[in-house]
């Protein structure tokens, strides 16, 4: 059981999923620190502005796109949504923007293996949905 992503964009591990996240928000600037819950649960967590992103946004609705795409990916659902063409372009252009710096890293353990083959999977899934008109979707 793991993260079944549409379009073949991924399929693989949860946990995989969360820390691909985690490397593209730390290429892109973004801090990722520990944080501890109210539950006691600590976990990663990218520091995006929380207080602004909705139940709504989380599942891939946007009234619209941010003015950073790649926060459609690190502020969504890791188990379900969607994403919609209209934000589906700007995050493939986003992520090929961080590509060069992917390409650097090269392999790495574990789901992933290797961050740019990855990443470009998610990319060509992400193109292929907004060229079609479809939503890309979480599973």
């Amino acid at each position: 059981m793991g993260l079944d992503v549409s379009h073949d964009a991924w399929h693989g591990a949860y946990s995989a999923f969360a820390r691909w996240r985690h490397k593209i928000a730390e290429l892109a600037g973004y801090a990722v620190w520990k944080v501890q819950y109210d539950d006691g649960y600590t976990d990663n967590t990218i520091m995006l502005d929380w207080g602004h992103i909705t139940e709504a946004n989380l599942m891939g609705e946007w009234d619209e796109t941010p003015a950073d795409p790649l926060i459609v990916i690190l502020a969504h659902s890791d188990c379900d949504g969607l994403i919609h063409p209209a934000q589906a372009a700007p995050l493939a252009d986003a992520l090929e923007a961080l590509m060069p710096k992917l390409v650097q890293l090269g392999d790495t353990t574990g789901h992933i293996q290797n961050w740019a083959y990855k990443t470009r999977l998610m990319i060509d899934g992400l193109r292929l949905a907004a060229e079609r008109g479809e939503d890309l979707e979480f599973a």
